[in-house]
């Protein structure tokens, strides 16, 4: 057991210990992966990880005498000579002093009771005391929280300790300690409980299996401790937010827009060239000036290499800053019109669903290993002429790229087919020109828009593939598998360029930070992650979701982030300190679609319980103070009101899995419709 601040000598030594074996822990499993790599006959990533995690020949041949040495060692420390009918004495022991203690520390305390409950349970079991771990757990499992009995279930069916080797829940729980979070009174409380009745056992289950950050302040309410609580490991070590993160936006380049005309004079100015062209002038200098501010919290231009602006590029932002100055401001009172795209006769299922920036398009990977891309102007999808006539096109022509289209082939969809799995999710590039998709077949594809065909297939995830995104920028993607990383690739490369390791199950959803300086995770471990693209550290990690995480939006200015899962709520998170600012509740299923308004001010959410719901984004984040980030005192407040709800609207039997804001903010909406 640790404790931060001021600790004893023997404590002090107690965290240093601590610390070495989290390391060697560490070392241990990037060997493990190493080794893997290696039997799959992975040289390139292997070399990769090889040479940015300092692994010398040496480590690697030791690892390799000792295959199952990182889960006998943890299994080893369930090793006990105890008397196995005095665990249910301790447990009630425990509880009773807890329940005994006043509610201002009772709400505390009671955190340590689940993690103890389990590794009580797993050592019972480890040390082949079926009969008494059966009748600890069947007289306090019902004991724990609601959000707690699934994992509980798992755990109940370790009956034997030759299950525990293979069980799922037991190889998160030996990853690393459980951590909590405990005022300095309170953790003396307990304290002195173990020492005042010389309970060795517990005294030293609670030193191997937890980590009590203790914290000097008041302690926190059932509702503090509730809006961090649900990760598989606890809470996030204190350490594990305390990073630089730049989560400002890049510098946009100086572009020369030329605006086109108005027909009309605007109302009161009697149709006045003059009084149009200051408007005109006005409205484009404060977009500009708006547009070419320094963030101070932007990251240095250079930081990572970034694709330089084609002519095209440009061209694409300067539409983007003339659909900005169309755009419609929402607010609580001037809510965003919706349109829904519902996909009739989707029999084969759909599972994942994506728009193009401009709206001009929308695709949907289906269960099939299918995805279609439908056309939603009234420009058809063509494909390019065949090559015996494209000799024939003039190079030099301006618009060589129309002319390279085959108006024969226009159609309002096209299908692509090459995956042999489910197709979990689908990315249109920026520019509109490539599309990828992440399937259970463990590949990702990157499709040709001009030619409708596969250009790459990235393989590089041991399992199936859950979701892959394009960074803002193009170029770079990252994806998310259930094989528990996540990786950067950029479309030159057939292999990946970083792997984020850390996530404790499947990683469910991926996005890409607005400045690509950073990528978001969420995962069935109910953390959300923000990992660091120049180096692959964990910058943030970020608890409070009792159930997998299955979406992730970022707020147009790059300091928030919101998260939706399974456990029917929306969180919205500072990325300065990792903090969640509120928890946004109303869905009575999994939340699988989130969007932010353009200029922030309105978060769209969409589930599967066939609803669109909109949420006062501009109330929460003007609360927040913008002038001090890293003052993160140790008690939040997170902000639960339902008046946040701004308005709820139901489908036609329709799962909403695809929401997307339009440069001028109409909202979007998409999803299959699942007669009942």
């Amino acid at each position: 057991m640790a404790e931060s601040g001021h600790m004893t000598n023997k404590m002090k030594h107690a965290t240093v210990v601590m610390g070495d074996k989290s390391d060697h822990n560490e070392k241990q499993t990037l060997l493990a992966v190493l080794q893997f790599l290696r039997e799959h006959n992975l040289q390139e990533t292997e070399a990769i990880l090889k040479k940015e995690a300092k692994l010398s020949e040496e480590d690697i041949q030791t690892e390799k005498s000792q295959p199952s040495s990182v889960v006998s060692h943890a299994l080893a420390a369930y090793k006990s000579t105890d008397d196995p009918s005095i665990y249910e004495d301790v447990y009630t022991d425990l509880k009773q002093f807890i329940e005994s203690c006043l509610d201002v520390h009772r709400v505390e305390l009671n955190t340590i009771l689940y993690p103890v409950f389990v590794h009580m349970y797993l050592e019972l079991i480890y040390n082949r005391h079926e009969w008494h771990a059966g009748q600890f757990f069947e007289k306090f499992y019902q004991d724990h929280e609601d959000y707690r009995q699934a994992d509980l279930a798992r755990l109940g069916a370790v009956k034997r300790r030759e299950h525990m080797e293979n069980n799922a829940m037991l190889q998160e729980f030996k990853t690393s300690q459980f951590v909590i979070h405990m005022s300095r009174d309170s953790y003396t409380h307990l304290k002195r409980h173990l020492q005042g009745r010389h309970l060795i056992l517990l005294t030293n289950l609670i030193h191997e299996h937890l980590f009590i950050h203790v914290f000097d302040g008041i302690p926190r309410t059932q509702e503090q401790i509730l809006a961090t609580s649900g990760a598989l490991q606890g809470e996030a070590e204190k350490e594990a937010n305390k990073a630089k993160v730049y989560y400002g936006l890049l510098k946009e380049p100086d572009l020369n827009i030329p605006l086109e005309e108005e027909e009309e004079g605007g109302e009161g100015d009697g149709g006045d060239p003059a009084n149009k062209s200051k408007k005109r002038k006005a409205k484009k200098d404060a977009l500009l000036m708006k547009k070419a501010k320094n963030d101070p919290n932007a990251p240095p231009q250079t930081r990572i290499p970034l694709p330089e602006l084609r002519d095209q590029d440009k061209i694409e932002k300067i539409n983007i800053y003339r659909e900005a100055m169309k755009r419609v401001k929402l607010s609580a009172d001037n809510l965003p019109s919706i349109c829904l795209y519902t996909l009739l006769n989707s029999s084969q299922g759909v599972s994942g669903i994506d728009f193009t920036d401009d709206s001009s398009m929308v695709a949907a990977g289906f269960e099939d290993g299918n995805i279609r891309v439908w056309t939603l102007t009234p420009n058809k999808l063509r494909c390019m002429k065949p090559s015996s006539e494209l000799e024939y096109i003039d190079k030099e022509a301006d618009d060589v790229l129309e002319r390279m289209m085959d108006d024969r082939t226009g159609t309002d969809t096209k299908m692509l087919t090459g995956h042999s799995g489910v197709v979990f999710a689908v990315s249109f590039s920026p520019d509109r020109t490539s599309l990828l998709s992440a399937s259970e077949d463990g590949t990702i594809r990157l499709w040709n828009l001009h030619t409708w065909s596969t250009i790459v297939c990235y393989k590089g995830h041991m399992f199936p593939v859950c979701d892959v995104k394009f960074a803002p920028c193009g170029h770079y993607f990252v994806s998310g598998g259930k094989d528990r990383t996540a990786r950067l690739w950029s479309t030159d490369h057939y292999q990946p360029l970083r792997m984020f390791v850390g996530h404790l199950c499947d990683v469910e959803c991926v996005l890409f930070h607005p400045n690509c300086n950073y990528v978001a995770t969420g995962s069935s471990d109910r953390t959300v992650r923000l990992w660091d693209v120049l180096n692959g550290s964990c910058v943030r990690i970020m608890t409070g979701h009792k159930e997998s995480v299955h979406c992730l939006t970022f707020s147009p200015d790059g300091r928030y982030l919101a998260s939706g899962g399974a456990d029917q709520t929306v969180i919205l998170w500072d990325l300065s300190n990792g903090t969640a600012v509120a928890h946004l509740r109303g869905h009575t299923s999994t939340v699988y679609s989130l969007c932010f308004s353009r200029e922030g001010s309105i978060l769209a959410s969409g589930g599967i319980d066939d609803s669109v719901r909109l949420w006062d984004a501009a109330k929460v984040l003007e609360e927040q103070d913008t002038d001090n980030d890293t003052n993160v005192p140790s008690t939040l407040h997170v902000n639960t009101s339902p008046d946040l709800l701004l308005g709820t609207y139901f489908t036609k039997s329709t799962p909403v899995l695809g929401l997307h804001f339009t440069r001028r903010n109409l909202l979007l909406v998409s999803g299959p419709f699942l007669p009942s």
